[in-house]
């Protein structure tokens, strides 16, 4: 009887050895230019969070790393995904706070799994959307909503949401000129159409408008949006021009409000003031917020500058800019980046162009929520045209511009504020 007690006794000493070895284990999956993979790296952390987990997020610690205690799940993700990760000891960990105490660093803790939405057409738009592409390759989750599930009040169900790159102006995003015959174009036409009659809107800018109106109220409400190309200045054209008629007959079997310009209201717009129009259907151009014509003009070699923020006072900038390098790639898009005198004077510049009008990356605040904008179409291909194949993101796998897309992923899960080292 004793020795059996004296076994259960050394079964359990070496069991709480264990436990205690692997207490003082963290796992660091370091996101500087020694990542293997940076966006499938934002896949694992998401799915910790999934199971439960809290994550460290060490803001300008070697390009933004993360930090959790060990989880065998994990770390098994992060071999089969090809994610570069580090096993450190209480007195590495120790040396990585001292390092962010003393320097523009700072840990925040995410705490639960962002709830995440796409706003897209149930059309099989002959383009791809970026945050779509890079939520897939990452293994993050999803929900599809668009105007049924909007007007229905479902956006209340999600933390943030992605506008994929539509046109909320009723003008078919302006490809009238060149696409007006493909049977895309005609679907698209004919899909909106009859779901602005299901909804009880006689025009497609009618039942537009109203989700615009939709969305904002969600942000207003404490969600957060985020956006890319078209969708990032067409919910704003579609505010202003909220009483007058902007779309040619073309598009709605009506013309043209003549005085639409006077009757323009930039009070409640989310980014953009005092802008104007291009109403002419055969102009692939909304408005002079986009700064589309001088970035092509300046070619394809010209980087973005992610601007610098304090991650110590300003931690929501810093988690949106964090990446493992300063400068990226110029891409364009429909709309390619924000004129700066057209943006209003409250809105934070992310990123910019140097030297020139555009802002490439904004962020700003509205009621209780918040959005941010990113102009162009695709991080890693310059002039994404109609019909060309999907960007394989395997390719990319170190993408700092796909980075800037996933931050906005991961910066609903933080806590509040910052966890003090």
């Amino acid at each position: 009887m004793a020795e059996s007690r004296l076994r259960v006794v050394l079964a359990l000493v070496v069991l709480a050895v264990f436990a205690t070895l692997s207490a003082q284990t963290t796992v660091l999956i370091p996101m500087d230019l020694t990542q293997t993979d940076h966006l499938k790296a934002y896949g694992v952390v998401y799915r910790l969070l999934q199971r439960g987990q809290k994550v460290e997020w060490l803001l300008n610690y070697r390009g933004g790393s993360f930090l959790f205690p060990p989880e065998q799940e994990a770390v098994k993700e992060c071999k089969l995904n090809g994610v570069a990760y580090q096993a450190v000891g209480p007195d590495e960990v120790v040396q990585i706070r001292s390092t962010i105490e003393k320097n523009n660093m700072e840990s925040v803790m995410l705490e639960r799994p962002t709830k995440l939405a796409v706003y897209a057409p149930p059309t099989v738009d002959p383009w791809d959307d970026a945050v779509r592409l890079v939520l897939d390759y990452a293994g993050i989750s999803y929900d599809v909503v668009w105007d049924k599930e909007v007007v229905a009040g479902k956006l209340a169900q999600y933390d943030w949401l992605h506008l994929h790159h539509e046109d909320f102006t009723g003008q078919y995003g302006k490809f009238y000129a060149s696409y007006r015959g493909e049977p895309w174009y005609q679907k698209d036409v004919a899909i909106n159409t009859k779901t602005a009659a299901e909804l009880g809107f006689k025009k497609v800018s009618k039942m537009d408008l109203a989700i615009v109106e939709l969305i904002r109220k969600y942000v207003a409400d404490g969600g957060m949006l985020f956006a890319m190309c078209s969708a990032t200045d067409t919910p704003d054209i579609a505010w202003a021009a909220r009483n007058t008629d902007i779309c040619d007959a073309v598009f709605d079997g009506d013309g043209i409000d003549p005085a639409y310009a006077s009757k323009l209201d930039f009070t409640g717009c989310l980014a953009f003031e005092n802008f104007s129009l291009m109403t002419d259907p055969m102009v692939y151009e909304h408005s002079d917020i986009d700064t589309y014509l001088e970035a092509t003009a300046r070619g394809q070699d010209v980087y973005f500058s992610l601007f610098d923020f304090s991650a110590k006072y300003d931690p929501v900038p810093c988690m949106l800019v964090q990446d493992h390098v300063g400068l990226v790639k110029e891409f364009l898009g429909q709309n390619c980046g924000f004129r700066r005198s057209k943006v209003k004077k409250d809105v934070l510049v992310l990123a910019e162009v140097a030297n020139t009008e555009e802002l490439k990356y904004i962020h700003g605040n509205f009621g209780k929520g918040t959005f941010t904008f990113f102009g162009g179409h695709d991080p890693e291909d310059y002039a994404h045209r109609i019909g060309d194949p999907a960007t394989d993101l395997s390719l990319h796998k170190n993408s700092p511009g796909y980075r800037l897309i996933l931050n906005n992923v991961l910066f609903p899960a933080a806590e509040k504020k910052p966890l003090k080292t």
